[in-house]
């Protein structure tokens, strides 16, 4: 037997059917094999796919192994030779328990880390739109300002500098926000107060900052003072309408039917004028009060009632019982001041607290020759009893008579005070119920 014949039968050739020797080995075919150094016999780094310790071996995504292999499929990822970068240092990863495969010279096996294995977000893991908040990522900017030298400057830099808002400029923002709370159903405000005062005056200027302020809602101003009330001409000189004429007509079934018996002005306030002829005139009731202001109710959002001097008047007394907020209007002397405290405490002994807690007192200077003192006791008086207290500046514009202009013609520091009042009012609007509108021809 020759050399030859003792090498084949120590070393038989495997049968196609007989399972290679090296089935599990992890080395590619040998057109990519080659000897393996220390360098590249080194474990990879942990990196985002690391596998964390405790957890078991990630699974491969399929791919195919070539010519030679079975069907089985592992999956191989080239890595680089060297160290790796500094800021991707971290400790080795745990080698987890079993055979480890042998790594290639130029592939190793590549791990997924798997989803925790728990029921729900981790601890500290907020919702995601709650976790972006565009207050942290869109920049605020200062809203450009309306008046003054903020105003000159933002214009000659064409608004590359931008002072923002005076103080005076937030605070009116923040009253008109007032103005504007939303509010459900119908709002009705009366005014108080002896005659000669300016509770017309009063009525017509808080009624056309309303009018303004509100403009998805119909604001109307009703005269309800039986002695020849002037509220038409401080609205709307030329209204034709009454409330004889709104009782009357059954056809009222849209805004444009009333909009033919009532008047406006400039500002969008709506008026319905009192009795003004003086022959055969006739006089108000509570019964046609109640009907024509039912009509109105299914048009109007707020009613604001300038009523008569007499509070115990059966209209006023009308007017009293659906009130929704009331305003006393007072001179900043003795007996109108007498009269405006002798109200509050009617509506006290009344047992209508609600209606109290949501009465303003306007003091009111018609004629510009108040004295400080006096207007000082008497807000100190007035609120001392809980009650808001403004006061009206004297303006010449409002002096004369007229239809009253709040956007042009009236001073800024009355206004203003017009506007603190509205909003006063407006505070109460988000907790106002809805009232039941009774049915048209009740």
């Amino acid at each position: 037997m020759t050399e030859r014949d003792d090498f084949l039968q120590e070393n038989p050739t495997p049968q196609p059917d007989e399972p290679r020797d090296d089935a599990g080995d992890d080395t590619p075919p040998y057109p990519w094999s080659a000897p393996t150094s220390a360098e590249e016999q080194r474990p990879a780094p942990a990196g985002p796919h690391s596998q964390p310790p405790g957890y078991p071996p990630a699974p491969m995504p399929p791919v195919s192994r070539g010519t030679g292999y079975s069907d089985e499929t592992r999956a191989f990822r080239i890595t680089r030779a060297g160290p790796p970068p500094p800021w991707q240092h971290s400790p080795p990863p745990r080698e987890p328990a079993g055979p480890q495969p042998r790594h290639g010279t130029h592939w190793q096996h590549e791990q997924f880390r798997p989803a925790p294995p728990t029921g729900g977000p981790a601890l500290g893991w907020g919702n995601y739109v709650e976790s972006i908040r565009s207050s942290e990522l869109v920049p605020t900017r200062k809203p450009p300002p309306s008046r003054g030298w903020r105003l000159a400057v933002f214009k000659a830099t064409g608004g590359m500098v931008n002072p923002g808002q005076s103080r005076d400029e937030l605070r009116q923002a923040e009253l008109e926000a007032k103005v504007r709370t939303l509010l459900r159903g119908n709002y009705k405000i009366g005014v108080l107060g002896k005659g000669g005062v300016g509770k017309t005056t009063v009525t017509a200027s808080v009624g056309s900052i309303l009018a303004d302020l509100r403009q998805d809602d119909r604001v109307v101003a009703i005269d309800a003072d039986t002695a020849f009330g002037k509220l038409g001409s401080r609205v709307d000189p030329h209204v034709s309408g009454s409330y004889w004429d709104l009782a009357a007509d059954e056809h009222l079934d849209s805004f444009a039917d009333v909009r033919a018996r009532v008047g406006n002005n400039a500002a969008g306030l709506f008026v319905l004028a009192g009795e003004s002829a003086t022959s055969r005139r006739r006089v108000l009731d509570p019964a046609i009060y109640r009907e024509a202001t039912a009509r109105l109710d299914r048009h109007f959002t707020i009613s604001i009632v300038d009523c008569g001097s007499t509070i115990d008047a059966p209209v006023t007394q009308e007017v009293l019982r659906d009130l929704d907020a009331l305003m006393v209007v007072s001179s900043p002397w003795v007996d109108g001041a007498s009269a405006a405290g002798q109200t509050l405490e009617y509506l006290h002994n009344r047992g209508m607290t609600g209606l109290l807690h949501r009465t303003v007192v306007v003091l009111n200077d018609s004629d510009g020759h108040a004295n400080k003192r006096t207007r000082a006791i008497l807000v100190d008086q007035f609120a001392g009893r809980g009650q808001p207290v403004f006061e009206v500046p004297f303006d010449p514009h409002l002096r004369p008579g007229g239809v009253i202009d709040v956007a042009h013609e009236m001073s800024q520091k009355t206004r203003w005070r017009f506007l603190e009042i509205s909003a006063s009012i407006a505070e109460h609007f988000a907790a106002t119920t809805p009232r039941p509108i009774p049915p048209q021809g009740r």
